[in-house]
């Protein structure tokens, strides 16, 4: 199977602009995103996701913030890949974060 680079490339972009979701988390007490840049950097961006999501479960953060880790979510299939696993997983957790921000809004 050839992988398309271009394309590739054009998904890791979009996902990253998701992640910019990260400024609705500057200026909350206590919050450390090294390991979140720190897996940008090294292109783990599912694991950025991870990240976010687990940070952000501890604010209440408005509905934009979900929704672009929900965008990112979807860029990189994570919703589709959580449907095969038995714990529940960030997206599952960005799911019900966006659910609730969104009857809040």
């Amino acid at each position: 199977m050839t992988v398309d680079r271009e394309a590739l490339h054009s998904s890791w972009n979009r996902t990253r602009g998701h992640l910019d979701a990260r400024a609705h988390l500057a200026g909350q007490p206590d919050t450390d995103l090294a390991a979140t840049l720190e897996f940008l950097e090294h292109n783990e961006l599912e694991v950025a996701v991870d990240c976010l999501v687990d940070v952000g479960d501890d604010f209440d953060l408005p509905l934009a913030f979900w929704q672009h880790l929900d965008r990112a979510a979807r860029e990189m299939r994570l919703y589709s890949d959580a449907l095969h696993k038995p714990h529940l997983t960030a997206a599952d957790l960005c799911r019900r974060h966006l659910a609730a921000a969104s009857e809040r809004e």
